[in-house]
């Protein structure tokens, strides 16, 4: 895994996304070269902006590849679902080109280098994903990982692992405490447990051990994996691992103290005056922006439904203060008067016409940026939850106030990877993004969190 904006991605993954962007690029050279002899097309990279035109193209295409989910690790091994949805990159691209070209005919490359380079980009990226797929799926390009420890992340982190090809690891054993599948027995010495270990280790012959075990003291067999990792094999904590692969914290195996000595946790001052003047500025420049949008909302809702344009509703937020969030309404006024709100299901019959449309384009949610100016939340953070809803997880769910501990956001890591939250169950693992969030909070993360916003908007998912 690769860190990048404070949060990981896979290796694999990374090489296919820039590899596929030097072939697009390629393909376009090799078009120009084609279409205009080699000469000319020196002359035309060089010093009529030709490398830049292409460039601007490779990224259109990568881009819209990243929107259509091409680098998602449940699409790109499904080789029909490539195809289709390459197709439907291929459609998008033109029409966003056409738009460039028209606004900045400048950049335009020649009409035959186009059509030339397009049908060099179909077959290379036909080629090269079919190729990828069969090299990503070689067990023999793996990493043989071992699992010590059968504690309650091994089985979820095994599961994660076998399930994702592109991490470049492959499980091939799993060890419990100081043994095999079984314990040593009581009365072995130490020297005879440790010799033990070692050479169940050795036949499975892994590069990497991965940590999982329940309990650590007096059961983790420090001196025999110090001996491995002197010989290069690498180990690593489960925890840490689980955090890396799937981007949220493993709270069923949470501890306070992991919470304390673990790297994260901590908010700069750099880092609250960043948030703060960001989220200002960017709220007031939206505000302004989407001000004459948000009277015609307004007046569409008073049309629509008797009652108020404008939805107020008590929410949780920095250290479990109340403030007042402000939506506009989509509900039948009256709907949650007695207190106890209902969260919304798919097909709610509390829903107006436009209320129905507006969540699902999401522009029920443009006056949290007055929320925002207010300074009850930040542009980017834990979502808020109304106060009952809050009380209900705080006691079912253990460490749920440590999202509590930096303002709100109107978007967020939780949002763009889980969706909308209804049961206990998805509040937990919303819990997991949150504090993953939280721990790793920073600039990069906030920028990287509103880019996957801009794409879970366009595309309308997670609406209810």
């Amino acid at each position: 895994m690769i860190r990048v904006f404070n949060a990981y991605f896979p290796a694999r993954t990374l090489l296919l996304g820039v590899s596929e962007a030097l072939w697009v690029t390629f393909a376009f050279v090799a078009a120009t070269i084609a279409r205009v002899g080699a000469g000319d097309a020196r002359l035309m990279l060089n010093h009529d902006r030709g490398l830049l035109k292409i460039l601007i193209v490779a990224v259109i295409f990568i881009v819209c590849m990243y929107y259509f989910d091409l680098y998602d690790s449940l699409v790109f091994s499904n080789q029909r679902e490539v195809v289709t949805r390459l197709v439907e990159v291929f459609g998008t691209v033109c029409i966003l080109l056409a738009v460039l070209y028209y606004a900045f005919p400048s950049l335009q490359l020649g009409r035959g280098i186009f059509l030339i380079g397009f049908g060099l980009v179909a077959l290379v990226l036909l080629g090269w994903r079919r190729l990828f797929f069969t090299l990503n799926a070689l067990p023999q390009l793996a990493e043989r990982t071992l699992i010590l420890g059968d504690g309650p992340l091994a089985k979820p982190l095994i599961s994660e692992i076998e399930s994702r090809a592109e991490l470049g690891l492959r499980v091939v054993g799993q060890l419990g405490e100081m043994g095999s599948r079984g314990a040593v027995s009581a009365g072995a010495s130490v020297t005879g447990q440790l010799e033990r270990f070692a050479e169940q280790v050795e036949s499975y012959r892994p590069s990497r051990i991965i940590i999982a075990m329940a309990e650590r003291r007096g059961q983790l067999p420090i001196e025999a994996l110090l001996q491995l990792k002197r010989r290069g094999v690498r180990i690593q904590d489960g925890a840490e691992v689980y955090e890396a692969v799937t981007g949220k914290v493993p709270v069923e195996s949470l501890r306070l103290s992991w919470l304390l000595f673990s790297p994260g946790f901590q908010v700069s001052r750099f880092l609250l005056v960043y948030k703060r003047i960001f989220s200002l500025v960017i709220s007031a420049i939206a505000i302004v922006v989407a001000f004459p949008l948000m009277a015609l909302i307004a007046i569409a809702i008073r049309l629509d439904s008797p009652g108020p344009a404008i939805f107020k509703q008590k929410r949780v937020g920095e250290g479990g203060t109340i403030f007042t969030l402000y939506k506009f309404r989509t509900m039948l006024d009256g709907a949650d008067r007695d207190g106890n709100h209902k969260p919304a299901e798919a097909t709610d019959n509390r829903f107006t016409r436009v209320g129905r449309w507006l969540r699902r384009s999401r522009l029920d949610e443009l006056p949290q940026l007055f929320n925002i100016v207010r300074g009850d939340m930040y542009f980017v953070g834990p979502r808020p939850f109304v106060p009952n809803q809050e009380q209900e997880c705080l006691e079912k769910i253990p460490h749920y106030s440590q999202r509590w501990a930096v303002k709100p956001g109107a978007t967020g890591w939780a949002q763009i990877n889980r969706g909308y939250n209804a049961t206990i169950e998805d509040n937990v693992e919303k819990l997991a993004y949150d504090l993953f969030y939280i721990k790793n909070m920073s600039v990069g993360l906030d920028l990287l969190i509103l880019f996957k916003t801009t794409k879970t908007l366009i595309l309308g998912r997670g609406s209810r």
